[in-house]
């Protein structure tokens, strides 16, 4: 009974529109995100992510095609012809087997012929041109691993800093806010002030300007948190307008000790171009030896114009070929292939410089942040309770609104400097396990 069940719900399901059909295999987006999730869900959709895959898939059909060569060669095929060429009606007639000594030599007369044969080839030896070949796949398809990784490297880290400057972005929005609710309250203060005739009408005005000018930065820090949002969900490979952060979850690395930029899987990936070009070289220099292969075939004729014409034959032999000039063609190959050898050996001491120095700047700039970031936390404490103390004097009538004004944005940049330094040093730190090599969180045990 439960086995008539289940067409029957399957063509129920069918009538269902498509909207209301469940889903399958789509990973489910966090309403929150952590930075250990962004981070591992652009690994799987990014699109530079995934093209990395491909190649991949790529370099290890290269390594299937080089194999195909040591594995001998099978092929069969048919013909029909119909001819009275006597050359050709004459090896009809011996292939079929049907000679007699009335044939005219001359005048053979009209023939016909099927023909099905199978052949089976060899390659012997052919100055290791195959070997090489198949060692210069190998080394692309670890060097295509490396390129992945170095891509998964590149998108850790700029999923982290996108993480971070949303996070920067949303305490410029806090302090620009805080800010505007403070110059409100110095407004309103000082309206009352101005009505009991203790304020002059400048410094009122003065206050204003302040105020407009506090709601345009509060704008413009807005729209620098929804640029950060879309931004991060490009790296994630996906579209919308906001993006809700786990702040909880902010990222929390370690700042590596060991520093060695040899873990680079950049300078991994070259190294393997660099034997793949050596096996090139070999490969070309092959084209100077000789090639040597064992054959063989079986062949069935079949004739209607002769009765009884049928036939069969095998021949089996080996086949040495030596190239005794080609216009300096392989001298040319090979000249190529150590010149693109040479190339590839300089690019990877172009990238050993490169890399030392990306290691250098990235740990100079991560102890300027440290730095930094003791300053602007007693830079925020200093001026929180400077703002505290003017509004409290500008209230009792003892301070200018200038004065106040210049206490506000002393406390507002104090906010921001250190909003921006706490952001800056996380991200020096992300940048510095790039730089070295290492993935952005350490494997959880």
């Amino acid at each position: 009974m439960r086995h008539r069940c289940i067409p029957l719900a399957l063509f129920l399901l069918s009538l269902l529109p498509p909207q209301m059909l469940p889903a399958a295999n789509k990973e489910t987006v966090p309403a929150q995100w952590s930075v250990r999730g962004a981070v591992q869900y652009a690994l799987n959709h990014n699109p530079d992510a995934k093209a990395a895959v491909e190649r991949i898939k790529a370099a290890d059909a290269d390594i299937k095609a080089a194999k195909a060569s040591f594995y001998p060669q099978l092929g069969v095929s048919a013909e029909y012809s119909r001819t009275n060429n006597p050359m050709y009606s004459f090896g009809n007639i011996l292939n079929q087997g049907v000679f007699t000594d009335t044939i005219d030599f001359n005048n053979p007369g009209t023939t016909d012929n099927l023909q099905t044969k199978a052949t089976l080839q060899y390659r012997l030896y052919n100055g290791g041109h195959d070997l090489a070949a198949l060692d210069a796949a190998d080394e692309r398809g670890r060097a295509a691993g490396n390129e992945q990784a170095a891509i998964r490297s590149r998108l850790e880290f700029e999923v982290v800093r996108a993480f971070c400057t949303i996070v920067q972005a949303t305490e410029t929005v806090r302090a620009r806010q805080s800010a505007l609710e403070a110059i409100d309250a110095s407004v309103a203060v000082a309206r009352a002030r101005f009505s009991e005739g203790s304020l002059l009408k400048e410094d009122l005005l003065n206050l204003e300007v302040q105020q407009s000018r506090t709601q345009e930065q509060l704008i413009q820090a807005r729209h620098g948190l929804n640029l950060a949002q879309r931004g991060f969900l490009h790296l994630l490979g996906l579209t919308g307008e906001s993006v809700q952060l786990n702040m909880a979850a902010s990222p929390d690395q370690e700042i590596p000790v060991e520093r060695d930029i040899r873990t680079r899987p950049e300078l991994t990936g070259m190294a393997a171009m660099i034997k793949a070009g050596e096996a090139m070289v070999r490969q070309a220099r092959a084209g100077f030896y000789p090639t040597a292969d064992a054959i063989g075939s079986y062949q069935v004729d079949k004739g209607t114009e002769l009765e009884g014409g049928s036939g069969n034959s095998w021949a089996t032999g080996v086949r040495l070929n030596y190239t005794l000039f080609n216009g300096q063609q392989t001298s040319a190959a090979t000249e190529r292939a150590e010149a693109q050898l040479r190339v590839a050996k300089e690019q990877q001491r172009k990238m050993e410089l490169a890399f030392n120095l990306e290691m250098e700047q990235a740990a100079l700039t991560l102890n300027q942040e440290e730095e930094r970031l003791k300053v602007t936390g007693k830079m925020v404490e200093s001026a929180t309770e400077s703002a505290r103390l003017a509004r409290l004097r500008f209230k009792e009538g003892v301070l200018l609104s200038s004065e106040l004004i210049n206490t506000e944005n002393r406390l507002t940049d104090a906010r921001l400097s250190h909003a921006l330094a706490t952001s800056s040093r996380k991200i020096a730190i992300a940048d510095l396990r790039r730089a070295v090599g290492l993935a952005q969180f350490n494997q959880e045990k």
